[in-house]
């Protein structure tokens, strides 16, 4: 089932609108005959700084500078395909039904449309996971070496991705009074029947930038500590960021499926936050050493011959 907007008391809330946050009011540009959307430059900015931060930090701990990108040429395609199959499966009545057009890309809202937004960052955590451990096992890295290297960047990356949202004017959360309310345009099909024109509603993307901004800072703290490896930060960094989204999702106002009365992205922010815990048990009882080595014991690289 979808949830049902709240939508009781949103004529009656007064604000200041001179006070607001204004959305964009164009989300592509053209450049010769393709149309580039911000949505997508939003994502490319992160997924460079993932990468950039990542390979500063596998370096240091003695693996081959940009091997980063042998793994990011498997991982990052199956993270967004993975992303956008997730969204679709939690979306499917968008997708598919009467008036819908589910497989034309030459028309708004097909599944292939990624660029008009809607991909979910849990399908691509599941995606680009299952690429990382494929490419670490041909190249002999330990996968919570990169894991733990790779959740500063990461976090960074999803908020880079979050401004996607604003200049979609998508994702947005329930009307507020707030001072930093968001000014979103009439006629935007989230916004509840009979709202008012001027309402202003949660900027739920900028909470995100900034809880995961705060994240990535406490992330790089923590990573200082040798406690901190064998995918440990990376345990921290599914709490953090779970713990966030539940937040966050919780407010928001776009239709959802409901599950035993949580919207399912509710659903998988607890997930992220409860297998966190459960991996930073399982390696404090498996691994209280330090890693020695980023590399699969016997998988070391050998010093070239003279």
């Amino acid at each position: 089932m979808h949830s049902a907007p709240l939508t009781s008391g949103v004529a009656s809330l007064p604000h200041d609108i001179s006070a607001a946050i204004p959305s964009p009011s164009i989300s592509s540009f053209q450049l010769g005959p393709l149309t580039i959307h911000f949505y997508a430059l939003c994502i490319l900015v992160g997924i460079i700084i993932a990468i950039v931060l990542t390979n500063r930090r596998l370096t240091k701990r003695g693996v081959e500078d940009w091997q980063v990108l042998d793994i990011a040429t498997l991982a990052v395609p199956m993270a967004i395909v993975f992303a956008r199959i997730y969204h679709v499966i939690t979306h499917y009545t968008d997708y598919f039904g009467p008036g819908r057009n589910p497989w034309n890309p030459f028309e708004p809202g097909s599944v292939w449309a990624i660029w008009e937004g809607g991909i979910a960052i849990f399908g691509s955590l599941i995606g680009g996971t299952l690429g990382a451990w494929i490419m670490c096992r041909r190249l002999g890295l330990r996968l919570t070496t990169l894991l733990d290297a790779l959740a500063p960047g990461l976090i960074l990356a999803q908020a880079c991705g979050r401004f996607g949202n604003w200049f979609n004017q998508e994702l947005f959360g329930l009307p507020t009074t707030l001072p930093w309310g968001l000014e979103i345009a009439p006629g935007n099909p989230a916004i509840p029947p009979g709202t008012p024109a001027d309402t202003l509603f949660h900027p739920t993307f900028l909470y995100e930038v900034i809880w995961n901004s705060l994240g990535a800072l406490v992330l790089l703290y923590l990573s200082r500590h040798l406690f901190f490896q064998w995918g440990r930060l990376f345990a921290v960094y599914l709490m953090w960021y779970g713990a966030g989204r539940i937040v966050w999702e919780s407010i928001r106002l776009d239709p959802s499926f409901v599950i035993l009365g949580l919207r399912t992205n509710v659903w998988g922010a607890i997930g992220a936050v409860a297998l966190g815990l459960v991996i930073m048990l399982i390696q404090w009882k498996r691994h209280p050493e330090p890693e020695k080595s980023p590399y699969i014991e016997g998988r070391e690289p050998q010093p070239a011959e003279d």
